[in-house]
């Protein structure tokens, strides 16, 4: 499996109780803190270039600091985040550092309200300034604003435009940037208004501040920006005055989940990680819904609201396929139903020999699909038993019993990833030869020249693992042929809502269907679907995807032929097919989560649908008419 790199991870904690409730019943001021850092530990897996956090302390006195924020770089980010809060309370003394009381009027972030998030950059921009949260200070705490999200938007330049052209003016022109100044801008109108409706009823100095705090609905400022952002999006907030809000995109592309008791409001981004977190039932916690937003307010108000109209369901498959944990319930159901699924393909593809086939996967994000492959074929043998034994009018002599009880599943572990080779591996020839290494296999595990090899993956997406690594080790096992099967489809279009894959060229159904294009004399489709493409991004017509009309000539199968051309190392012994999921395959086992642009075509938003002409136009340009 080659990384694919997801962008993000999201945590909220809200106290809903005083610090030192939290004392006396958990044995510690730092609950909320604590909490933060398991909802962003158990969720490593989403980000692991940076993380960060932000807390606000509530009813802070003027003079005081109110709100903090820590962000760090690299792997280890959140062990650096929570070790530098940590490191602030080092010299305190043990008396003062155990009483909530002092902690919340002069230790930073002993607060109420936490956000963190994790990140893995799809924009190629890094460094510290692009780790979230991002945070916008003013003298007026109610003003001051902290974002963080996991998403992607489609429109950023629409967006940059309209903000620019309303005079302001963003220090980087990045989504979370302008996001934020987009956010910034209708909450400093809101305030105003609150202000000037404030001081006409006769309030004055800190009775106008107080009463903004309480009046302010931040429902009402996302109701004003989010219907302008096109993309897939959880996006995480608070205010210096003590505001929360977590909105999700229409279309439900990136999830988010909630648990709400009388002591604390969690947000995430997985169910299990709240499950684990705070030791409840999957029952007990809610997911977002599409267009909602979950709002928290200074005094402890929880309500939901439907920010923007929601439109059709199309949560992300791959979170389901590969990013989401596998201990969901649901999503460990769901992996292995996309193993069972293959069963038919994968029978025909060793011409129904059982008898003479190895099955194993590649680690480790496989593991589910296969065992539910491993169960599929369990199922379709013990149909050809029963058949065996019903065809049989009489008693079956003990050679016979015999040979039906051994039939079974060959199962090994063939492949095991050995080593992290890839962080330190030069770039060229040497990085190649490295690379090849990153996998290894087990020797004696299959007969030679005898047996065919199974290996199931969850995705093949560049191919550039299967060539410099895995079909070349797994022939040194000499088997007759090897099957690789991917538990998702034909990843064949950019993904532009969070996941790291924007350019054609980086897929190698992409570089099949052209070749197979290319062989067959039919190059003008390429012209053609160029051609349409710039037309459409001239004029700003109905958004359609003329990518599509790339694959339109070949059967799935004609294309994974193909790729085995290409992918085949020179000197392979063995045969090698390549079986993938089918887009029926696929919704059959995970139903609640039918967005499939990246196999389909099908963009749920037009600002994806631009972005994937935009991405051919540039391949053409860049790579076709140079050459």
């Amino acid at each position: 499996m080659e990384v694919l790199k997801h962008e993000c991870g999201v945590a909220m904690v809200r106290l809903l109780k005083p610090l030192e409730y939290y004392h006396q019943k958990y044995g510690t001021w730092m609950y909320g803190l604590n909490k933060l850092y398991l909802l962003m530990e158990k969720q490593h897996n989403r980000g692991q270039e940076g993380a960060g956090l932000a807390c606000v302390k509530l009813e802070a006195n003027a003079g005081e600091e109110y709100m903090f924020r820590e962000r760090a770089l690299g792997t280890s980010a959140i062990t650096e985040i929570f070790s530098a809060i940590h490191e602030q309370y080092r010299d305190i003394p043990h008396s003062l550092l155990n009483d909530p009381l002092y902690a919340k009027a002069n230790l930073p972030f002993a607060g109420e309200l936490y956000m963190g998030h994790l990140r893995y950059s799809t924009t190629g921009k890094t460094g510290i300034s692009y780790i979230h949260p991002f945070l916008r200070r003013n003298n007026w705490r109610v003003k001051n604003l902290a974002l963080c999200g996991n998403f992607n938007l489609t429109n950023v330049d629409e967006i940059f435009h309209n903000i620019t052209a309303a005079g302001q003016h963003p220090r980087k022109y990045a989504d979370t940037y302008i996001m934020l100044e987009q956010m910034g801008h209708r909450l400093d109108r809101v305030v105003e208004h609150l202000y000037q409706q404030c001081e006409a009823e006769g309030l004055k100095g800190m009775d106008i501040t107080h009463a903004i705090e309480e009046r302010i609905d931040m429902g009402d400022v996302l109701k004003q920006v989010v219907p302008t952002w096109d993309g897939g999006f959880v996006v995480c907030g608070i205010t210096g005055s003590g505001e929360m809000f977590t909105v999700r995109d229409p279309w439900g592309i990136r999830p988010a989940f909630y648990y709400i008791d009388d002591e604390v409001v969690v947000v995430a981004s997985e169910r299990p990680v709240i499950q684990t977190v705070m030791n409840v039932s999957a029952e007990n916690i809610k997911e977002l819904q599409r267009g909602e937003s979950l709002l928290v307010s200074k005094s402890g108000r929880i309500w939901k609201e439907q920010i923007v109209e929601p439109k059709e369901n199309k949560a992300c498959s791959f979170e389901r396929i590969y990013f989401s944990r596998g201990s969901d319930a649901d999503i460990y159901k769901e992996r292995k139903r996309l193993g069972e699924t293959l069963v038919p393909a994968v029978l025909k593809a060793i011409d129904n020999d059982l008898a003479h086939t190895v099955f194993s996967f590649i680690p480790n994000t496989a593991e589910v699909a296969y065992y539910g492959m491993q169960e599929g074929l369990n199922n379709y043998l013990n149909g050809v038993k029963k058949s065996w034994i019903a065809d049989r009018s009489h008693l079956l002599q003990e050679k016979e019993l015999e040979q039906i009880l051994s039939m079974r599943v060959r199962t090994e572990k063939v492949a095991i990833k050995d080593i992290k080779l890839r962080t330190f591996i030069a770039e060229g020839n040497s990085r190649n030869d490295l690379a090849a290494h990153v996998y290894d296999i087990t020797y004696g595990s299959i007969v030679p020249y005898e047996d065919n090899l199974v290996v199931i993956d969850d995705s093949i997406v560049r191919g550039t693992t299967l060539k410099q690594s895995i079909i070349g080790i797994l022939d040194r096992l000499h088997p007759k042929k090897i099957v690789i099967v991917s538990s998702s489809p034909q990843v064949r279009f950019p993904d532009y809502y969070g996941i790291d894959m924007s350019k054609m060229n980086e897929f190698i159904a992409f570089k099949a269907a052209v070749a197979l294009l290319k062989e067959r004399g039919m190059e003008e489709v390429l012209i053609n679907v160029y051609q349409e493409a710039k037309k459409q991004e001239a004029y700003h017509g109905t958004a359609v995807n003329y990518v599509k009309e790339i694959y339109a000539p070949f059967t799935d199968d004609e294309i994974s032929r193909k790729m085995v051309d290409l992918l085949t190392p020179a000197g392979t012994k063995a045969q090698v097919e390549i079986v993938y999921q089918t887009l029926e395959g696929l919704h059959d086992s995970c139903p609640n989560h039918p967005g499939d642009w990246y196999f389909s075509g099908n963009y749920p938003t037009p600002g994806g649908t631009r972005m994937v002409n935009r991405a051919f136009i540039s391949y053409m340009e860049e790579e076709y008419f140079v050459k």
